[in-house]
């Protein structure tokens, strides 16, 4: 799981936060469940992180994609 700049697509959802629009793809946000994205201050690790309810993998939250620091 990443971020990446794009535009809405037909098999995608779009949710609104402020000034910011974040698109996910339906099916990935099926099997994700509940996501959060979170501003993270860590010096040159700063960014935002993104946690899934359910992650990827089938893993442990700690060693699976279902957080992502970009």
């Amino acid at each position: 799981m990443g971020l990446a700049l794009d535009e809405p697509k037909n098999n995608d959802k779009v949710f609104e936060f402020d000034s910011l629009k974040f698109v996910v793809d339906e099916k990935l946000l099926t099997s994700l469940g509940k996501l959060t994205i979170d501003h993270v201050d860590d010096g040159h690790r700063s960014g935002l992180a993104i946690t899934s309810e359910n992650p990827l993998g089938g893993q442990s939250a700690e060693n699976s994609c279902g957080t992502c620091k970009c």
